[in-house]
């Protein structure tokens, strides 16, 4: 019996045909289409700058960013570093990016739990619960964002004074000027101690890596948790230890008309946290409860059927097989949290798009205020996109 032989150069692509400058060949119109497109898109951004530039010489407005650098004389009631009004426009334009940040960390953290808790709480076998977690998702999300902030507020306002504010744990006061909490009177064993456990961490990290790899090779396992428990909670006592062991807890305590001492939240800050956090935890519940669906139920009975209790199932099983459901999702809901909180204008918290208004409206400089705006979200919504999609790629299920 024969057998055919295929010449490999049989194999190889057609001869590209050489390119005629006709517009019947398609390459030709390609490139024409382009070099138009872009032409065009050239031509109009072109004539807005120009334009724009005419019209602020003719209106004596000076340009550029030399303005970051004069005095602000800008109040800022809260911020995380040292400010004052005689500080420049860039120190109060950093203030509020500051401002901006914090709202978006916590409110990530804070909506992230609560509405992954909420979205589990829907698929609960307890009827009670899965109807008011599904009450809550369908009433949080149909009203406005902005009338949230905006009742908050309101309702933050009108708790009584000082005086007379409400204390629900020992040491927490709730009133009109915000909550008030205790806190750890920082020194330096603390800020030791906590580079301990970060460096803990990272050698926690590593060793994982490398008993998975030893695993993969030998087949025995590794335990991690005594080295996570040495490295992560021995070292960082051992360290706080021995420079003294300090424990000083600052309580809150009235003092004239006012609270001093402790930790506080501003009306401003509490209810932006406040409003975001439940606005955008009835989205992501939603998000984790499709998640969870879409595991199979074979899953669960495998899992019962090994003898795996169901807050077992859930926490080894169903919702790492979920995340590759949960993530992309999740990360429009980081950026709506961190998109949305530029609605602190309306309730008087100064973030970045607040001191921004400001400074253009004192300095004239319109143009770079906005575009320090933009730069400023683009940058952020950036870098969460970029860490979602890495994590998300290291937790794809990889096909053999």
């Amino acid at each position: 019996m024969s057998q055919t032989t295929i010449d490999p150069r049989s194999l190889r692509a057609p001869p590209r045909r050489p390119l005629r400058l006709s517009w019947s060949d398609e390459r030709v119109r390609a490139i024409v289409w382009q070099v138009l497109v872009v032409g065009v898109i050239g031509a109009i951004v072109w004539w807005l700058w120009s334009n724009t530039v005419h019209n602020l010489e003719v209106r004596r407005i000076a340009t550029g960013f030399g303005f970051l650098g004069r005095e602000a004389g800008l109040p800022i009631a809260e911020s995380l570093i040292e400010y004052s009004p005689t500080d420049t426009y860039l120190r109060a334009l950093t203030v509020g990016l500051l401002n901006t940040l914090k709202v978006a960390v916590v409110g990530i953290v804070l909506a992230t739990v609560l509405g992954t808790l909420i979205g589990i709480a829907r698929l609960s076998k307890n009827w009670l619960l899965a109807k008011i977690a599904a009450v809550y998702v369908e009433v949080i999300r149909d009203l406005p964002l902005l009338l949230q902030l905006l009742f908050w507020y309101a309702l933050l306002q009108g708790l009584p004074g000082p005086r007379q504010a409400l204390q629900p744990v020992g040491g927490v006061f709730l009133s009109n000027r915000g909550l008030k909490l205790p806190w750890i009177e920082w020194q330096d064993a603390h800020s030791f101690a906590l580079i301990a456990f970060l460096l803990g961490a990272v050698g926690t990290w590593l060793y994982r890596r490398a008993a998975i790899a030893k695993r993969m090779q030998d087949g025995r396992p590794r335990a991690v948790w005594p080295v996570a428990v040495g490295a992560m909670l021995v070292l960082p006592l051992a360290v706080w230890a021995a420079l003294g062991a300090p424990w000083t807890i600052d309580w809150p305590a009235l003092r004239g008309f006012n609270f001093r001492g402790g930790i506080s939240m501003s009306p401003e800050y509490f209810a932006l946290l406040l409003g975001l956090t439940l606005y955008t935890a009835g989205f992501i519940a939603e998000i984790v409860r499709a998640g969870i669906l879409a595991v199979p139920h074979g899953q669960w009975e495998a899992a019962q059927a090994l003898g795996l209790h169901p807050g077992q199932v859930l926490r080894q099983i169903v919702l790492p097989q979920a995340l590759r459901v949960i993530v992309p999702p999740m990360t429009s809901q980081y950026l709506n949290i961190t998109k949305n909180s530029s609605l602190a204008v309306a309730i008087g918290y100064q973030d970045i798009v607040s001191i921004a208004n400001t400074t253009l409206n004192q300095t004239g400089q319109a143009i770079e205020g906005i575009a320090i705006i933009m730069l400023v979200y683009l940058t952020i919504s950036l870098s969460i996109s970029f860490f979602m999609n890495w994590y998300n790629a290291r937790i794809a299920l990889v096909e053999r």
